[in-house]
C-alpha cells in the first residue's frame, strides 16, 4: 500500500470517515451537532475568528471520536473477549473524546459570552 498516489490515499481516508459515520452513533451525533453549531454561527453573524476557533474545537472532537473508533475496532478484533488492559485502552480513548468535547463546549460558552453583554462583564 505504500507509495500509492494521492487519489488512492484520499480514497482510503474518505472510506475511513464514512465507516466511522456508518458504524458509530456518536460520530453521527457529533456531525449533527457540528451542522447545528455552524448554522448558529451563521445566524448570529459570528466573526471569522470564532468560525476558526469553533471549527478547530469541533474538528478536535471528530478526530478524537475517529481515533476512539479505530482503537476500539482494533482492540475488539485483536482480543474479542473481556480483558482488563483492553478495557483501560478503550476507557482512555473514550476519555480523550470527553476531554475534546469539553474543550468544544468551553469554546462555545466563550462565544455565547460575547453575545450576552451581562456574561462578558
Amino acid at each position: 500500500m505504500k507509495g500509492q498516489g494521492f487519489t488512492h490515499r484520499f480514497g482510503y481516508a474518505r472510506a475511513g470517515i464514512l465507516a466511522a459515520f456508518r458504524r458509530e452513533r456518536s460520530m453521527r451525533t457529533h456531525g449533527f451537532a457540528l451542522v447545528a453549531v455552524f448554522v448558529f454561527l451563521a445566524a448570529t453573524g459570528a466573526p471569522p475568528l470564532w468560525w476558526a476557533l469553533v471549527g478547530l474545537a469541533a474538528g478536535l472532537v471528530l478526530v478524537a471520536e475517529m481515533l476512539n473508533t479505530a482503537i476500539e475496532t482494533l482492540a475488539d478484533h485483536l482480543h474479542p473477549g473481556q480483558h482488563p488492559e483492553i478495557g483501560v485502552v478503550k476507557d482512555v480513548a473514550a476519555g480523550a473524546v470527553l476531554v475534546a468535547s469539553l474543550v468544544a463546549v468551553l469554546v462555545g460558552l466563550a462565544y455565547l459570552a460575547t453575545l450576552l453583554p451581562g456574561l462578558a462583564a
